[in-house]
């Protein structure tokens, strides 16, 4: 399959790499310092699956240089969307696929809206995986899985060609009859994890822990998967205490994507986030007040590190 990797970060490297191992035609989409080590150096992989180094990597910061391709593996953040999809546009064939394996419920929409739905499947990804340093893929643990399928829940010849390559990469993969039910699950988890990581600057291991942030945990959750529902999501009531019983089984010291964010001084996805959960509520008469508090408590830090931040805090003397 010819492939275009939409974004080379930790999701797109990685599972873009394992492909690019197997034999497929994979072209890599980055920038600045990150393509620059990819065109000079390749792409390592660090992880516990094993290690990789692919000496020699396609890579490009222009799409439309890549042509038409077979499919296109979108994993840009979330504020990305809506230049990825004008991007992608010219080079999308009449035979092209595209999926999106990033964070949130709206990327779908987004696409369908520029490509057209017949262009779009829908999916998620399960992984830890970060940029440790340009042209360099850290996979943190092993768990590596890719879920997709058609909008309608057909089966079709493009969603058993990817399960193949995905399999011949070694990859975990799941084709799913009801992607937009598992795509709203995996929001469920990630505003979850987000929010009380991010929030609390601790790993879920902590979070999960202590009874009063455990209890805000689901109460996050819970509101997500009522905004779900409220959308005609097949999601059971039952949707929020899953994803808190999966939560239980991560690392202790797994944290959020938007954590490290947050660390480093960088763009949050708050606003496709918890903010989506409040955003998407509203209309429908769904309370979120939890989400509400998540979002106003975060949102300064939303567009990166302020110049005014207290990197120290300040001294006061307790003297009259």
């Amino acid at each position: 399959m010819k492939i275009l990797i939409f974004g080379s970060g930790g999701v797109g490297g990685y599972f873009g790499g394992r492909l690019a191992a197997s034999g497929e035609d994979v072209t890599f989409l980055a920038r600045g310092e990150h393509l620059q080590a990819l065109r000079q150096d390749g792409l390592y992989i660090q992880s516990a699956l094993g290690d990789l180094h692919l000496r020699s990597v396609q890579a490009t910061d222009d799409p439309a240089s890549v042509g038409p391709v077979d499919l296109i593996l979108v994993g840009v953040k979330l504020w990305d969307t809506e230049a990825a999809a004008k991007a992608i546009a010219p080079i999308v064939g009449p035979n092209t696929a595209v999926v999106s394996f990033q964070n949130g419920v709206d990327a779908v929409d987004v696409f369908t809206r520029a490509l057209g739905r017949e262009r779009v499947m829908g999916g998620i990804a399960h992984i830890a995986a970060v940029i440790e340093r340009s042209g360099v893929i850290r996979h943190n643990g092993t768990m590596q899985r890719l879920t997709f399928g058609e909008l309608d829940g057909s089966k079709s010849a493009r969603t058993t060609a990817l399960l193949a390559a995905c399999r011949r990469a070694g990859i975990d993969v799941v084709i799913s009859q009801d992607i937009q039910r598992v795509i709203w699950e995996k929001f469920v988890f990630i505003v979850g994890l987000s929010a009380m990581t991010t929030l609390t600057r601790l790993p879920i291991g902590a979070v999960r822990t202590d009874p009063d942030t455990r209890a805000m945990l689901l109460d996050v959750m819970q509101e997500a998967a009522a905004v779900g529902r409220a959308k005609g999501v097949n999601l059971p009531p039952e949707a929020a205490d899953g994803q808190l019983n999966f939560m239980d089984g991560l690392p202790y010291d797994m944290i959020a994507s938007m954590l490290g964010d947050l660390n480093r001084g960088r763009r949050l996805e708050l606003p496709w986030l918890s903010g989506a959960v409040t955003r998407l509520g509203e209309p429908l008469g769904v309370a979120t007040p939890v989400n509400k508090f998540v979002y106003a408590a975060l949102k300064l830090h939303a567009d990166g590190r302020r110049a005014d931040a207290v990197s120290q805090p300040a001294q006061v003397s307790a003297r009259p």
